[in-house]
Parts: structure tokens; sequence; C-alpha cells
């Protein structure tokens, strides 16, 4: 599949990169799930120490998953609202792909 957008495969690399650990995906779900978040109240649900959850938050916001701004000396996180789209779209592509190929592979036995 090609893209229009030259970043889209960098964007998509980074996004299946940060989404590859456990602990940043917990991390995104809270944040869906509860909205915005200060880092310390992140670090408080998620068993890690606090430069862990600043490191994890780093990734998932070069990532574009997350948005930050900062409030004194706090940082609060908020998942984006269509952060995940890039994937989500090419999961729809191959997911349709795939679907294809395994209903044709269906038909090849009867």
């Amino acid at each position: 599949m090609m893209t229009n957008s030259p970043n889209a495969p960098a964007t998509i690399d980074a996004q299946f990169k940060a989404l590859s650990d456990g602990t940043r995906r917990a991390l995104l779900e809270y944040l869906v799930r509860e909205g915005e978040q200060s880092v310390h109240a992140l670090t408080a649900i998620s068993g890690v120490s606090q430069p862990m959850v600043s490191r994890h938050m780093a990734k998932l916001k070069r990532a574009a998953l997350v948005t930050a701004r900062r409030t004194g000396r706090e940082t609060w996180y908020s998942a984006r609202a269509k952060g995940l789209a890039p994937v989500v779209q090419w999961m729809a592509v191959y997911g349709a792909l795939w679907s294809q190929r395994f209903t044709a592979l269906e038909g090849i036995g009867e």
C-alpha cells in the first residue's frame, strides 16, 4: 500500500513501536478511559517509577498518540482522539486483504 503522505509510514512505524510495550499501552488505555492525567497520577497507577513513566509518555508523544501540557512543574497528558487513525487505516486495508484471501482459501476446498 502506498500512501500520499511521505510521513505516514514513519508515523505508523513510531506508533507500532510505541504500542509494542505493555506499559505504554496500559498508560494510553488509562488516558482514553479517564481523560487527562498528570505524570504523578500516571506514576501512581502504573507501578513504575516517575522517570520511567516520563520516558514512556515521551515515546507516546513522539508517536502522536498523546499530547502534553505543562502547568507549573507538572506535566499533564491526554490521549489524542485521532492519534491511532494511521494504524487503524493500515489495519483496515490489510484486514480486508486477509479476509479476501481467507474467503478464497475456503472456496478451494468446496
